[in-house]
């Protein structure tokens, strides 16, 4: 390779390498997570309904299921959601309680109706005085001219044509009136989606709508793919907690890792602080590497006295393969893993340890590796290739930056506050602009800052 500045890859060829390196380590089968878990990952199989949506024939509305064109009916019960039914009686619910308030008239004569206008009044109007018993209705078979009062979502019961809503209903003497149209307000068993039916193919984002929908159709858990990310936070100066004491810094990059590999459909299932030592780093990356899929170094990226990732990777016989980045910030970056060239195992991200130059490397090696790895979409991918930036930028000479900027209005403005180990720009920031040596504006491309 040839040299570029203080780093040997070019920026977009290191991108390209890592999404490379990913896309071999696919994983054939992905591993079931429970719903409330599966929120960013990509699924690893097409999801198919165990069940048909509605699993039964349902009302749809809050009203009597009827059997018979009518327009008068018989009420002999009352069904519930859950299939929780009162005794099968003669004029039960609104009905019986129409008789006895002796209001209104049926159409076609009688007195003691309510009328439509009075049916709405209650939110789950005319219910028995006693405990309704669980179960079906004792016939569970609507005959022609019959009617039961129901709750949308409860199963209506064999015979039933219709659902006649309480607001088009009149009731009185244990009878009810009312037009309908046959399979008016019926939820027909699988109308939605067929037991068996795929519904999403494998690839496709879960979302909490996905999730959603996998309840419904009988689900409790996904499989998805999720690379497994273990993080090591390395140097003696650093304070994990509180407010970092003489000589120390407070460790800022361990704390971004969740959000940024959940933002690229993967989940950081642990992370260590380690002191600055090559045994220890040697120790480290050899415990952390078996049980996940890529190992986060954050520091130890560089060629300091205190730097031992390359010497480390070197004693557990890691490739590497690559070995910094010319970009600024965050040129001392890598890209290594285990195994062999043809057979690669588990990855290692080196990050720098200036916290600003360590979100510029996972923008560049970890997101894209495993954004290829989960299966998960670029969200660059949606961005126009070029948008004008604001402002004037000055390249520089070898290496290309990544200017944090605010994206208003159809074009990116620089934030300013650029230092490698400063936060700040990247905080008011929603993008880096990618401004490549001998750049001469006012049009950049855009790296989207991962929002969690």
């Amino acid at each position: 390779m040839v040299r570029c500045g203080n780093a040997v890859t070019p920026w977009a060829e290191a991108r390209e390498a890592a999404r490379e390196l990913g896309d071999r380590l696919w994983p054939a089968t992905g591993r079931p997570v429970a719903l409330d878990r599966a929120v960013g990952a990509v699924l690893a199989r097409d999801l198919t309904a165990l069940v048909g949506v509605p699993p039964f024939d349902a009302a749809a509305m809050d009203g009597y299921a009827v059997a018979g064109p009518g327009p008068r009916w018989r009420v002999v019960g009352r069904v519930l959601a859950g299939g929780r039914a009162a005794e099968k009686t003669e004029g039960v619910g609104r009905a019986e309680r129409a008789e006895a308030g002796g209001e209104g008239e049926l159409p076609g004569g009688g007195a003691g109706g309510l009328s439509a206008a009075d049916s709405g009044s209650h939110p789950v109007p005319g219910l028995p005085t006693s405990d309704p018993v669980p179960g079906p209705m004792p016939d569970p078979v609507l005959r022609p001219g019959e009617a039961v009062e129901i709750a949308t979502g409860a199963p209506v019961p064999a015979g039933t044509d219709a659902v006649l809503p309480y607001e088009h209903a009149t009731a009185a003497r244990g009878e009810v009136a009312g037009e309908i149209a046959l399979g008016r307000h019926v939820r027909r068993a699988g109308e939605d989606t067929a037991p068996g039916a795929t519904v999403l193919p494998a690839g496709s984002a879960v979302t909490p709508a996905v999730v959603g929908l996998a309840a419904s159709l009988g689900h409790d858990t996904l499989t998805v793919r999720r690379p497994r990310i273990a993080a090591l936070v390395t140097g003696d100066e650093i304070a994990a907690t509180g407010r970092p004491g003489a000589g120390q810094v407070r460790d800022a990059i361990g704390p971004m890792l969740p959000a940024l590999a959940a933002s690229a459909g993967a989940e950081l299932t642990g992370l260590r602080h380690i002191g600055d030592g090559f045994d220890t780093m040697v120790e480290a990356l050899a415990s952390a590497a078996g049980p996940v899929d890529v190992v986060v170094v954050c520091g130890a990226s560089s060629k300091g006295p205190a730097d031992h990732l390359r010497a480390a990777l070197a004693r557990i016989g890691a490739t590497v393969v690559v070995d910094g980045v010319s970009c600024r910030p965050g040129h001392p970056q890598l890209l290594a893993h285990l195994g062999t060239p043809e057979d690669p195992g588990t990855v290692v991200v080196g990050l720098p340890g200036n916290p600003n130059a360590a979100l510029a490397a996972a923008v560049t090696l970890l997101a894209p590796l495993l954004r290829a790895m989960a299966g998960a979409p670029d969200p660059d991918a949606a961005l126009p290739p070029t948008i004008r930036v604001k402002g004037a930028i000055r390249p520089h000479a070898h290496d290309t930056r990544l200017v944090a900027v605010r994206v208003m209005g159809g074009q990116a403005e620089p934030v300013g506050h650029d230092r490698p180990g400063s936060l700040r720009g990247p905080a008011l920031a929603d993008a880096y602009a990618v401004i490549p040596p001998g750049w001469s504006g006012p049009y950049a491309p855009l790296v989207w800052l991962p929002r969690g």
